[in-house]
């Protein structure tokens, strides 16, 4: 028997957002509830309904997906985490009187406007309704903050003529933060 027009249109509503494995789970469990509908004896259309109601709307399924998406739940932790690091680089450059460092003004302005893009891409994703975006989000974002804080370690490092341990502070979270990105990005590509 053909599949009703209702649940196929449900199913590309869904298929829109959701990634193919969640779809087919998804058209497995409707088929199920389908099935059952029609095994009361009600007919094919009256049977794709109740199937459909009892699933609810495909914007509801696709939010409760999105907000237990292994997107969310990395760009939260690197946005909780965030200002322990923040604050410990800012520490350590404030003691090493970093200001004063010979390091052009294009460069600070670069890593500052990858800074500020790598947050916004980590609120989009811990934020954001739609999945496929978070989830496109918080991967960029993940590999962001993994490369930015590998640059501000690495430089500050080879930049402070002695190495103090507020920088040793600094770059310790700082492995720990790649860390928690590196593990983020590897459940947002297999999630």
């Amino acid at each position: 028997m053909a599949e009703p027009s209702l649940i196929t249109d449900y199913l590309a509503a869904l298929a829109n957002e959701l990634p193919a494995p969640v779809v087919a789970e998804l058209a497995d469990g409707l088929e199920q509830t389908f099935r059952h509908y029609l095994g009361q004896g009600l007919d094919s259309d009256v049977a794709a309904r109740a199937a459909v109601a009892e699933f609810g709307d495909p914007r509801v399924v696709v939010a409760a997906f999105t907000a237990t998406s292994p997107a969310r739940r990395a760009a939260r932790r690197l946005l909780a985490i965030g200002p322990v690091v923040g604050a410990c680089w800012g520490a350590a450059l404030i003691i090493d009187r970093a200001w004063a460092w010979p390091v052009p003004a294009d460069v600070r302005v670069l890593l500052g406007a990858a800074l500020l893009t790598v947050i916004g891409l980590l609120a989009a994703a811990a934020f954001g309704r739609r999945y496929r975006s978070a989830m496109r989000a918080a991967a960029v974002a993940c590999a962001g903050v993994a490369v930015l804080d590998a640059t501000v370690a690495i430089a500050v490092t080879l930049a402070v003529p002695a190495v103090i341990w507020p920088v040793l502070v600094a770059a310790a979270a700082s492995a720990v933060r790649i860390s928690v990105a590196a593990r983020g990005l590897r459940s947002v590509l297999t999630g």
